[in-house]
């Protein structure tokens, strides 16, 4: 196999990670085919993983995964978002924890269980985002000060 030169080559894909795909029927999802992936009527969840290595519950976040989907058979499609493709995509959906599972109802946000949990707050979390209607993703928070708010801070009028 050869590779152009200067191109870009992406590790591969840890086993677990890469059996979501191929054993689990989920998509992989790239900047390329995010937007018409999330844009699908019905729930998707959207698995952010990281290197295995940095962040070590991706591998369990790989094994939990296929074992929610037999738990909501039918309830949702998953896409799986490697390191590379979920880096730049993870300020879209404001959660603060690796690895994370976003879901999102026709194409809109419902919510984030990040990190790891016990299963049966995976099943409750998961149940809820599965009849909560959409909503506004959480962002970073940075704060921001007006330029002449001075000593008096933020103050509302009536």
């Amino acid at each position: 196999m050869t590779t152009a030169i200067g191109a870009a080559t992406s590790p591969p894909a840890h086993p677990l990670l890469a059996q979501l795909m191929t054993r689990h029927g989920c998509t992989e999802i790239t900047a390329a085919n995010i937007d018409a992936f999330v844009a699908q009527p019905g729930h998707a969840m959207l698995v952010f993983a990281e290197d295995p290595l940095r962040v070590r519950e991706t591998l369990d976040i790989a094994v939990i995964v296929p074992e929610l989907m037999h738990a909501f058979p039918g309830r949702f499609r998953v896409g799986v978002l490697m390191p590379e493709s979920a880096r730049p995509l993870q300020a879209r959906y404001g959660f603060r924890r690796w690895p994370a599972l976003v879901m999102l109802s026709d194409g809109r946000h419902v919510g984030a269980i990040d990190g790891l949990r016990d299963w049966d707050e995976f099943l409750k979390e998961l149940a809820r985002l599965l009849e909560t209607a959409p909503k506004r993703p959480a962002t970073i928070g940075i704060a921001v000060k007006a330029a002449d708010a001075g000593e008096r801070g933020c103050t509302s009028s009536s």
